[in-house]
């Protein structure tokens, strides 16, 4: 059986990686955002 403390770190560690994922998927979009309207304009 897990005990509480390590569930608790469990749970932490998997926010912050879903943050992570989070912000690259973010970061991605603004990317390929930016990259279709340079061509667009061009």
């Amino acid at each position: 059986m897990i005990d509480p403390e390590d569930q608790k770190r469990i749970r932490a560690r998997q926010r912050s990686r879903s943050m992570v994922t989070g912000l690259i998927l973010g970061a991605l979009v603004i990317l390929f955002y930016f990259i279709t309207v340079v061509k667009i304009a061009s």
